[in-house]
């Protein structure tokens, strides 16, 4: 007996010795990628041109002065783009879950249809529809403007499908009724009681929704033709599209280190409700 304890107790730390060197290798081969973009940005343009090299250089004001003083608004870019992203996320997220409550939560004619419809839309790719949409966009009048950017997010087909996987598997219908009894009207249960619920997969779309809207570089494009409304991907396609005299290797490693960190700090705010709700199901389970 003792001596199965001991091969158990050495099976499940050599397990646990090659789980953590499998995570360790990947998360360096995640995170190098990271590093040689902040080396990068700290190198001059004839210094990258020469070769990659693991010591950082001593570029990275002159390269982010040089950017600040160019002629793309780099600031302004930065500020349109989290207007449009923060907006998006937002939007994307409390639709989404309201639209997968209503599945979820109601009983009503066509329910099955309209859910397989919703999901039928999520595999129409954003470049089909691409045409019809510049077109309604510009009858409307709405052409260089935020609005197309942003209130489109309302309408996320596959927000609402992890949204709605999400609820069947933590939002019990009894407690939707029990609220009813309680004399709960249906926006105050939906805000007070199941978004909080929601919680680790709000903060998991939100995430998803922010980068997915900041790093969107194709419909911006077509809407967006001020260049004081231009989004970051605009710019940093406009600075890598420079001719070979004003080309700058260096500029466009510190414009997209620039570009990374916002998308670090939404992580980071947000990653600590994935893990309270992570720890609260192991608790229940």
């Amino acid at each position: 007996m003792r001596k199965q304890e001991v091969k158990k107790g050495l099976g499940l730390h050599a397990r646990r010795v090659i789980a953590y060197t499998v995570l360790i290798i990947i998360s360096f081969f995640c995170l190098f990628w990271f590093y040689v973009l902040f080396i990068n940005a700290t190198r001059s343009n004839g210094e990258l041109q020469a070769g990659f090299t693991a010591v950082p250089s001593t570029h990275l004001f002159d390269n982010w002065n040089n950017l600040l003083h160019g002629t793309l608004p780099v600031i302004k870019g930065l500020v349109n783009s989290l207007i449009v992203s923060s907006l998006s996320a937002v939007l994307t997220v409390y639709f989404s879950t309201m639209t997968a409550y209503a599945i979820h939560a109601y009983d009503f004619r066509l329910k099955k249809y309209i859910y397989t419809f919703i999901l039928a839309v999520m595999m129409i790719p954003t470049q089909v529809t691409a045409l019809g949409f510049i077109r309604l966009m510009r009858s409307m009048n709405l052409m260089d403007s935020f609005i197309p950017l942003i209130v489109p997010a309302v309408a996320a087909p596959i927000t609402f499908f992890y949204m709605k996987q999400y609820m069947e598997s933590t939002l019990p219908l009894s407690l939707i009724e029990a609220a009813r009894i309680d004399g709960s009207g249906e926006f105050r249960t939906f805000n007070s009681i199941v978004l909080p619920l929601m919680k680790p997969a709000i903060a998991v779309q939100a995430i998803f929704g922010f980068v997915s809207s900041w790093n969107n570089y194709f419909t911006p494009a077509l809407i967006l033709q001020s260049d004081n409304k231009k989004t970051l991907p605009i710019l940093i396609a406009q600075l890598r599209a420079a001719d070979w005299l004003k080309f700058d290797m260096g500029q466009v490693y510190v414009m997209i280190a620039f570009s990374i960190f916002p998308v670090i700090i939404v992580y980071l705010f947000l990653s600590r409700y994935i893990v309270q709700g992570i720890a609260l199901g192991s608790v229940k389970g």
